[in-house]
């Protein structure tokens, strides 16, 4: 679904993503590890639009979504999510899933004035599918609830269920556990399961707890210095020479560090 072609980004002198090149099989749940500063965010942020690559090509589908911006990715089904969640903390959970579709009939002025019992009937379908999705991802009772008050781990349900609102095709996680409990964190896992054995989503999962990684992920791909590493079954990585001195600098006998 997804082909990097030697990618790059580079800040100045600073090479964020050196000549990065991977493939994501349509349909595969890919995980994404390596030391921090390996690259694994820049490499999402260029993807999937947020940041312009110095040089180097993404295909989508074997077409060439290179430097296409985030709204465009979006509406070819190509969504991310963040480290630290980005819901509007003031409306409701509901209402947070409610906005996600574009080209809603109430966006435009005129609309408002004159399409008004189109707009009411497009309402009552997004609060259906929005609803929907909060009982699909076990957080219904949290429909009314600002979306600013509920905890880290159910904001990340939220961040999930958007992706949901619309006929995602691929969806970028990123450090989806970060400050989420263990319980929390295990329903976000079903959650992706499920969306991607009975929906067809592709997911790639960049994640530093390998518990996590090894439930979920087959490939795993390490990146380390803005380079692809290593690709490979969980246990693969574990035992790769490279990638164990990549995280630890010790060679073999740290093995266990990596779970």
């Amino acid at each position: 679904m997804i082909k990097v072609e030697n990618l790059h980004k580079h800040f100045g002198g600073f090479h964020a993503v050196d000549g990065a090149s991977l493939e994501i099989a349509e349909g595969s749940i890919t995980g994404l590890i390596g030391p921090n500063g390996a690259g694994k965010t820049t490499l999402f942020n260029v993807i999937a639009g947020v940041l312009p690559p110095t040089s180097g090509r993404v295909t989508m589908g074997g077409e060439d979504i290179t430097g296409l911006p985030p709204h465009e990715l979006f509406h070819k089904g190509l969504l991310r999510t963040f480290q630290i969640a980005h819901e509007f903390s003031s409306m409701s959970c509901r209402e947070n899933l409610m906005m996600v579709p574009g080209g809603q009939t109430g966006e435009t002025l005129w609309n408002t004035w004159f399409g008004r019992k189109r707009i009411a009937d497009e309402e009552r379908a997004l609060r259906a599918k929005a609803d929907e999705v909060l009982e699909f991802l076990t957080i219904a009772h949290l429909a009314d609830h600002r979306a600013g008050q509920i905890s880290g781990g159910q904001k990340k349900l939220l961040e999930l269920g958007r992706t949901m609102m619309v006929d995602a095709r691929i969806v970028f996680l990123d450090e989806v556990g970060a400050g989420v409990n263990r319980t929390l964190l295990n329903t976000i896992g079903d959650a992706i399961i499920r969306l991607n054995k009975e929906r067809g989503y592709t997911f790639v999962v960049i994640e530093h707890d390998m518990d996590f990684i090894g439930r979920l992920c087959d490939p795993v791909i390490c990146m380390a210095e803005g380079k692809v590493l290593a690709e490979g079954t969980l246990d693969e990585i574990k035992a790769n020479e490279q990638v164990i001195e990549a995280y630890l600098g010790t060679g073999l006998k740290n093995k266990e560090a990596l779970g």
